[in-house]
């Protein structure tokens, strides 16, 4: 017998041995939804789940923005909520990128400083040999752009680096770019800076009145807070906080962490510039002041007064800050208003390492609410 012959009596007979497995059984059709007695369950779409996840408190606070400028004056519905509308959003970027990712950068106030020197360079201002004059609906996408562009690059200079030295690049970036717009005056005009760059009109509605802005900054506002809650549960959000706890495990895992980095720099930055255009909008000018290190370490404030683990908390610090920075002379003088600010971060910061809704939180659990387990055990 040959060896090609003795290998297939071999395999023959093992495979006549091996005992024979059943088939599986074809799997049923799920019933006909017609068919009497038989519960379909629907499969949730989109709306039902962020129907699930809206609570009463989620719609009185909307109901309370939406109906505030209607009851208060136009002084707190421009100077108060508006402004903490816009200084809000920067200060969500900033929430964004160093509560879920971990990366702390100062250069959130040039960002949305570019973006307002880009609107006033391509739309109108009052110098009219450096502004090119294209209207509000083409100079905004641009800026923004710009703005964007600008962050990416930011972030790809300064995630090669961690902790204290991302501050001190980012912070570098900053002043260089407030000195570069504080001497320059063929594009930015110097120290002067551009004036009279007015908010738009559309649809007859002028956005240069309080109740107009202020819905204008809210619909901005709205968008960038569910932009950040949708990210923060998308993969790139959940690879992004995996990347902020342990970045060598992340690359182990096959993640990309330079990339995840820069584009969240790049949300970050778009953040920013909206609120950017918000605030050149609301004051009417962009000068070197708006980007000089003091507004930089106030977008920084704002962030760590709310709660750098909450989007939310963006804007609860901006009402705290533009509060403080108007009411505060009237128990001290201005010049003491940055020792008033810094008082209220320290204490903060002390009480509540997680801002005003950390400090919340602890007085609900102090009130002795119990913690309700929505956890089922498993039948033994």
């Amino acid at each position: 017998m040959s060896a090609a012959q003795w290998r297939r009596a071999m395999n023959s007979a093992a495979t006549a041995a091996a005992p024979t497995t059943a088939r599986p059984a074809p799997s049923a059709r799920p019933a006909s939804p017609s068919a009497p007695g038989v519960d379909v369950i629907a499969t949730p779409t989109w709306l039902s789940r962020l129907a699930a996840r809206i609570r009463l408190r989620h719609l009185v606070v909307l109901a309370a923005v939406v109906l505030y400028p209607f009851v208060a004056s136009p002084f707190f519905t421009y100077q108060i909520g508006a402004q903490s509308l816009a200084l809000g959003l920067i200060a969500l970027s900033l929430t964004f990128l160093g509560g879920y990712g971990g990366m702390v950068s100062l250069a959130q106030m040039t960002i949305a400083g570019l973006a307002g020197y880009l609107v006033a360079i391509f739309g109108t201002s009052s110098m009219v040999s450096i502004s090119l004059g294209w209207p509000w609906w083409l100079a905004v996408p641009f800026a923004l752009l710009g703005a964007t562009v600008f962050a990416a690059a930011v972030g790809w200079l300064s995630v090669r680096t961690e902790g204290i030295y991302t501050i001190m690049i980012t912070l570098a970036i900053g002043v260089a770019f407030f000195y570069l717009a504080q001497q320059n005056y063929t594009v930015f005009n110097g120290f002067q800076g551009l004036s009279k760059i007015a908010a738009p009109e559309l649809a007859g509605i002028d956005f240069r009145e309080p109740v107009g802005f202020y819905f204008v900054a809210l619909g901005c506002a709205l968008a960038g807070y569910f932009l950040v809650k949708h990210l923060v549960r998308a993969p790139f959000g959940v690879a992004l906080q995996g990347i902020r706890d342990n970045p060598r495990r992340m690359e182990s895992l096959g993640y990309h962490v330079t990339a995840h980095r820069v584009a969240a720099y790049a949300v970050a930055g778009l953040l920013a510039a909206v609120g950017g255009v918000l605030m050149v909008w609301y004051n009417g000018r962009i000068s070197p002041g708006t980007v000089n290190l003091a507004q930089m370490i106030s977008i920084l404030v704002i962030a760590v007064l709310g709660g750098m683990k909450h989007p939310i908390g963006a804007f609860v610090g901006a009402v705290v800050y533009v509060l403080l920075q108007n009411f505060a002379i009237d128990l001290f003088v201005r010049e003491r208003f940055n020792l008033v600010i810094g008082g209220v971060f320290l204490a903060i910061v002390l009480f509540s390492p997680d801002g005003l809704l950390g400090l919340w939180a602890k007085l609900r659990s102090s009130l002795g609410r119990p913690e309700i387990s929505h956890q089922k055990r498993r039948p033994q």
